[in-house]
């Protein structure tokens, strides 16, 4: 555990004075989240700018890890931002820098220099083009959402035009959007809102607001505080502290909300990335008007500053058995396999996945990509998951959906998991 004394006064000062009262989480919880996030930097994997900019909105700015992450963070721009990073990607680092007092328009590390803002703008315009065009954006709405807020924050590039068309794909009850991609939305439609003089935009984006605000109140009286699943509450959490003026004379009851937090054992650094800023009162918004001057630090000293993981040791524990099955009835050729492995406990579900090709390869073949919530299964038994027509590989515990990548989620024993060609 983190060996610094952090009173409750510094939570307040990090607050702002901006959340409701009673919706500042105890300190220790703080600094066991900071502490996780600390702990998931690794040198054996991609630098994570939602890590960076939870870190820097919760004011721990003071550990050798920040530091290597800010570092890495900024060669990461340079390397991939222009290449293969998509605009929601670029967005998160913008959102990064931003929050580090940096300045995106001039990143420079290893001997070059990247303009971020202009690779931003470029490539909401061509998600913009294709949203209106095709009705759908080239990735997704979350991406288009992010991409709003990260040039509305610095005031550059045609967000407005961005933010109209996310309000409408809001207001469209045709449209299933999940809770995370409409609180991202609540945060760019809030920016935009503040920043137009436009009345009738204003007015389509304050509907867009209190539609969506209001509804997540609904969902969580009617769900006993929890609002989507728990891993969509950071972001929700941050949509409704932003918005109070749009959901009322309504009230939130912040206090119920923050105990579904509570009552989790966030360990999925993305998930706690997100959750992190709710719980000291700070949302995305906060980015661009950070004092990195002057923040309040919630980490340990230099001495004391783990520093990036190198590896985790092996530890021999007892095996376990999982059945594990692949469904696909939706395109092509259809196919339903099963096979049991033996894995040890504690194992994460890519570890069965693993076991499984190990054991039968011309059947349990899988593919993945880096994420930032971890690998994500793009292809398994040769049949790739596509974004053009929306498809996707679902996994399954029963009739349940997991909650949980493949990278995080751990199987019981003899636990049935389920992979399913799916639609979204």
């Amino acid at each position: 555990m983190l060996g610094v004394a952090f009173g409750i006064g510094v939570l307040l000062a990090l607050a702002g004075g901006t959340a409701a009262q009673g919706c500042v989480a105890p300190h220790h919880l703080v600094l066991e989240m900071v502490q996780r996030l600390e702990e998931s930097v690794s040198v054996q994997e991609p630098p994570n700018p939602s890590v960076l900019l939870a870190l820097n909105l919760a004011g721990a700015t003071d550990s050798t890890t920040y530091k290597w992450l800010l570092q890495e963070i900024q060669e990461e721009a340079v390397k991939r931002a222009q290449k293969d990073m998509t605009s929601g990607e670029v967005a998160l680092y913008v959102l990064a820098l931003l929050s580090s007092c940096r300045d995106p328009r001039h990143v420079e590390a290893l001997g070059q220099t990247v303009d971020l803002l202009r690779v931003l703008q470029q490539k909401t315009d061509v998600e913009v083009a294709h949203l209106e065009v095709e009705g759908i954006p080239k990735t997704t709405l979350y991406s288009v959402s992010l991409d709003t807020l990260g040039l509305c924050l610095t005031g550059v590039g045609n967000y407005q035009k961005a933010a109209v068309l996310l309000a409408k794909q809001v207001l469209n009850a045709k449209k299933h959007l999940s809770v995370d991609t409409r609180a991202v939305a609540v945060l760019a439609l809030v920016c935009t809102y503040n920043r137009t003089e436009q009345q009738n935009v204003q007015k389509l984006l304050w509907k867009a607001l209190s539609t969506v605000t209001k509804d997540f109140l609904n969902k969580q009286e009617k769900n006993d505080g929890m609002i989507g699943n728990i891993y969509s509450m950071g972001l929700a959490l941050q949509a409704l502290e932003a918005t109070a003026k749009f959901y009322a004379p309504r009230k939130w009851d912040c206090a119920q909300a923050f105990s579904v937090v509570y009552r989790h054992d966030y360990r999925q650094p993305m998930a706690i990335a997100q959750v992190l800023p709710a719980l000291v009162g700070r949302s995305y918004l906060a980015a661009a008007s950070l004092d990195c001057t002057t923040s309040a630090s919630v980490s340990p000293g230099p001495q004391q500053s783990p520093s990036p993981k190198l590896d985790t040791p092996k530890v021999h524990r007892a095996l376990i058995t999982v059945h594990y099955a692949i469904v696909n009835k939706l395109q092509g050729k259809h196919f339903s396999y099963a096979i049991s492995v033996r894995v040890p406990d504690g194992s994460t579900l890519l570890k069965v996945l693993q076991v499984a090709e190990e054991e039968k390869p011309d059947v349990f073949s899988f593919r993945t990509e880096y994420t930032s919530w971890g690998p994500m299964v793009v292809s398994i038994h040769g049949l790739a998951a596509n974004p053009d027509d929306r498809t996707y590989w679902q996994f399954l515990s029963g009739r349940d959906a997991l909650q949980e990548g493949v990278g995080t989620y751990q199987p019981q024993d003899g636990e049935h998991i389920r992979a399913v060609f799916s639609t979204y």
